[in-house]
């Protein structure tokens, strides 16, 4: 496997990072210590440009070339928040803050995209310039969002982006890509119904939102299988309900259902927060209650660009030797938010046969570490090859 010379002889070193960071989790947008360490890095290795605080804690180094004939600038994007979760691998570095846990790759993704910064700040074998973006948040808090709206893209002149994930059940080192849409839209809804409480004995003087939402749950998966274009994939699921009533024999006055929408089109997620409402709204009537509903928007489709889809795949074929067509998953990804400003591409990596994402026991595969490196770094050097 053609790994960067240099970069596997930094192996023990971007390893001891990674841990270091597993070792420490912080989540969303409280990465205080990791982003202090990314960015004393960062100092240490030589960018040209060192600025933090970019969406509240998301750190940015500037790296030049050994020359600037074109003018060219890609970023390089990795994430740094850990998950809100007890962590059980037993590791000799396993998670020392309780409720928090690396069970994402964060850590290996950061520690990665620092062994690319060091390679590069070194060697500035390139004819542009290299951004490389480090983001909290990406765990349900949007930080890319959060980056893009303090300018990112604009302040630092990206023309293209790029980021890499690993993924569990990918043998080992294996790259996967596909263009166009990848990862889905994730959105919530909050729905209250609101009916006419009253003993369970005597049902016909109540309006039972018990009944009202045993009717919603099962009207709104008609969404998917009555109302979408079949060959689009939506994904429509109650995931809590509660009702104001605990006792046996009391039938509730409101009831609560919350969840989540997946969807690979704009086309129709449009569709499905209208006809959620338009379902909602016509169960309620039909059994005399009323249904208020809070949709909010979360990430967006995550596009990869095709032509940049091609320069990733490439720059994996190089590194690894083959690179797969990667599924279409219903997972929400916040890269999609840059993908927005900018064309670009999100690869994975294979994690090998290791606990799957945001699992207790799941931990980042050390070996995987100079496979990333090298492609964050082929990516950059043919791109934009040398003068």
């Amino acid at each position: 496997m053609p790994i960067k010379n240099r970069l596997a002889e930094m192996h023990q070193e971007i390893t001891a990072w990674r841990r270091d960071i597993h070792e420490n989790p912080e989540i969303l947008y409280d990465t205080h210590r990791t982003s202090a360490l990314v960015a004393e890095k960062l100092k240490e290795f030589g960018c040209d440009d060192v600025v933090t605080g970019i969406g509240r804690t998301g750190v940015v180094g500037v790296i030049r070339g050994k020359s600037d004939t074109q003018g060219r600038v890609i970023g390089l994007r990795a994430d740094m928040d850990a998950l809100p979760m007890e962590e059980h691998t037993g590791l000799d570095y396993a998670s020392k803050t309780p409720g928090a846990m690396h069970a994402c790759g964060h850590d290996g993704h950061t520690a990665m995209l620092l062994g690319a910064a060091k390679y590069l700040s070194e060697t500035r074998n390139f004819d542009g310039t290299v951004v490389v973006i480090f983001q909290p948040a990406e765990e349900g808090g949007n930080g890319a969002d959060a980056m893009c709206k303090d300018g990112l893209m604009d302040r630092f002149g990206i023309q293209e982006v790029y980021a890499m994930h690993n993924v569990p059940g990918i043998p080992t080192g294996q790259f996967a890509i596909r263009s166009g849409p990848l990862l889905a839209a994730a959105d919530e809804f909050d729905i209250h119904l609101e009916g006419r409480g009253g003993h369970a004995a005597k049902p016909h003087e109540t309006i039972d939102t018990t009944v009202m939402l045993s009717q919603v749950i099962v009207a709104l998966q008609t969404i998917v299988s009555r109302n979408a274009d079949p060959v689009l994939q939506g994904v429509v699921s109650v995931t809590a309900v509660e009702t104001s009533s605990n006792a046996f024999n009391v039938i509730p006055q409101s009831a609560r259902l919350r969840g989540t929408v997946r969807t690979h089109s704009n086309e129709l997620r449009d569709l499905i927060e209208r006809r959620l409402t338009e379902v909602l709204q016509g169960v309620a009537a039909t059994f005399g209650g009323s249904a208020k509903v809070n949709y909010t928007r979360g990430v967006p489709v995550t596009i990869n660009a095709e032509e940049q889809t091609g320069y990733a795949e490439q720059a994996a074929i190089a590194v690894g030797g083959s690179c797969i067509e990667a599924p279409m998953v219903m997972g929400g990804e916040d890269f999609s938010f840059m993908l927005q400003e900018r064309p670009g591409a999100f690869i994975v990596l294979g994690n090998g046969d290791s606990a799957g994402l945001h699992h207790p026991e799941y931990d980042f595969n050390d070996e995987i570490i100079p496979i990333g490196c090298s492609w964050f770094a082929e990516m950059v050097e043919r791109r934009m090859p040398a003068a």
